[in-house]
């Protein structure tokens, strides 16, 4: 299932534009849920097809020329390890590390410019494989510890890989688009993909769910 929405301050896009960028997003959901098996390889169109779709939608915005486009993409830790209930700081099951570096080669057709991660063995090795495509060090971070405004002069105009948990990633969501709009994850529920673009006062933001 894909979700897209658009937060616009004080901006005003082409209606035209929009009314393309929707029909696509329509097409695209249409084909997520009529179809059982979607290939990697589709997956990877379809990511390419969202990712354009957003920075369509910023390129249009009527911003300043001097304003770059940040792009956020925010995952939760993959399957971890529950076999022992005492462990508090597990790490990926076989399966998780074969999503952790799933995800990796869904980014690689991206420059990523940074990768941070909460202080756990699950989300640092979530992390890893697209930390290493990238040359990059893991950057560590404290979901409630975050000061938002200095976190977005960071990484502006930059493309950013955010790794977090079930109710940590939908919360920073919605606190970088400013919105109430993600509830927490289903515990279950490892294949959420959140990518958001912001130029100046106009942001975009999908939620695609993976297989």
């Amino acid at each position: 299932m894909v979700f897209i929405g658009y937060h616009f301050r004080k901006v005003r896009c082409e209606r035209l534009i929009l009314c393309i960028l929707e029909s696509i997003t329509n097409t695209i959901n249409n084909l997520l849920y009529y179809c059982d098996y979607i290939s990697s390889s589709m997956h990877k169109r379809i990511f390419q097809v969202l990712t354009f779709i957003l920075l369509t939608t910023s390129f249009y915005a009527q911003n300043s020329e001097n304003d770059s486009i940040s792009t956020y993409y925010l995952i939760r830790h993959a399957e971890k390890d529950r076999s022992d209930k005492s462990n508090k700081d597990p790490d990926l099951t076989e399966k998780g590390v074969l999503r952790a570096l799933r995800w990796s080669q869904l980014l690689e057709q991206f420059q990523i410019d940074a990768v941070y991660s909460t202080l756990y063995n699950r989300t640092r090795n979530t992390a890893l494989p697209t930390a290493k495509n990238n040359n990059l060090i893991i950057k560590t971070y404290h979901p409630s510890k975050v000061d938002m405004q200095q976190f977005l002069k960071d990484t502006k105009g930059k493309s950013v890989l955010i790794v977090g948990h079930s109710n940590s990633i939908p919360e920073f969501v919605n606190r970088l688009i400013s919105s109430e709009v993600y509830n927490d994850i289903e515990d279950n529920n490892n294949a959420n993909l959140y990518i958001i673009t912001i130029k100046g006062e106009q942001i975009s933001h999908v939620l695609i769910k993976m297989r």
